[in-house]
């Protein structure tokens, strides 16, 4: 029989129980080998049911037309097989056959769950995303794009803000950094955001000391000689110290925490922050409506 619909063209129908991206991105791969043009590719998305598999079959019977698909349930795959058999319509199971044997390998059953795939790449999106972010407002770059992070970390030079920022980042956070100049006013910008998103990084002196001598041996560190010396240290500390008093920032201490500990640190705060500040509107509110 010829797989060809009325107007001549042959059609295929790309079943799945999510998007059917996936079974139509396969089928466009393996016809680039052809040097055919009459093909139509049809998606059938969100095939859940056998009555959904049973419709799927009149429609690619109707139109003479085979069934390419990726549903991850058992029973619907055998669905497609049964009645496409007892209705003369060509099937192919793209991820049975590979379910299977990687379960073989593995020795773990497959969890079946339809959309996982997209879910996976939904995630690696953000994070991309949130990595794009982080990088470009890193060291206090673009401050107009603050209100758009999800962190913004606070502190001076070696407080390990960039580090920490994009191991964040790796776990789909946006993150900003900000860096405390001597002195110097923060960007307002800073002070007009969501303040529980806010977090100081503070050093020891010896260690931060240390840090910044490390620095000053690399030949192309473009920082004067104080930037190491103790006392300058102090005074930018106790300056940083300061606004993050005056901002009633949650502050980390980065001395003897691995980046590991302290982005868990970290984010026990800003989730603790949000908590509080919710309670306290809900509070705020039921008092309001007290006294209507």
């Amino acid at each position: 029989m010829s797989r060809s619909s009325a107007k001549g063209r042959c059609q295929i129908l790309a079943l799945s129980d999510a998007t059917g991206a996936t079974a139509e991105m396969v089928v466009r791969a393996a016809l680039a080998q052809f040097q055919v043009a009459e093909v139509d590719i049809r998606r059938l998305p969100n095939i859940r049911t056998v009555d959904e598999v049973r419709c799927a079959i009149d429609v690619a019977h109707a139109n003479h037309a085979i069934i390419v698909h990726t549903l991850v349930s058992e029973a619907l795959r055998q669905a497609v097989l049964r009645e496409g058999r007892e209705r003369g319509v060509e099937t192919i199971d793209l991820i049975g056959p590979l379910l299977l044997r990687l379960s073989d390998q593995l020795r773990v059953a497959p969890l079946l769950q339809p959309g996982l795939f997209r879910q996976l790449g939904q995630e690696y999106l953000q994070r991309i995303e949130a990595i794009e972010y982080t990088v470009k407002h890193d060291d206090g770059q673009h401050p107009l794009g603050l209100d758009h992070a999800d962190i913004v970390l606070v502190g001076i030079s070696r407080t390990s803000k960039t580090p920490l920022s994009i191991y964040l980042a790796g776990r789909g956070w946006r993150v900003a950094n900000v860096p405390v100049i001597l002195n110097l006013p923060l960007p307002s910008r800073l002070m007009t955001i969501d303040q529980n998103r806010v977090v100081g990084l503070i050093v020891g002196v010896d260690r931060l000391v240390e840090l910044r001598r490390v620095r000053l041996e690399r030949k192309h560190a473009p920082v004067a000689e104080a930037y190491a010396e103790a006392e300058k240290v102090r005074a930018e500390l106790a300056y940083s110290r300061l606004l993050f008093r005056k901002a009633g920032w949650p502050v980390i201490d980065m001395t003897s925490k691995s980046i590991e500990e302290a982005a868990s640190e970290l984010l026990a705060l800003t989730v603790a922050s949000e908590t509080a500040q919710r309670v306290k509107r809900t509070r705020t509110s039921g008092k309001s409506r007290g006294r209507t």
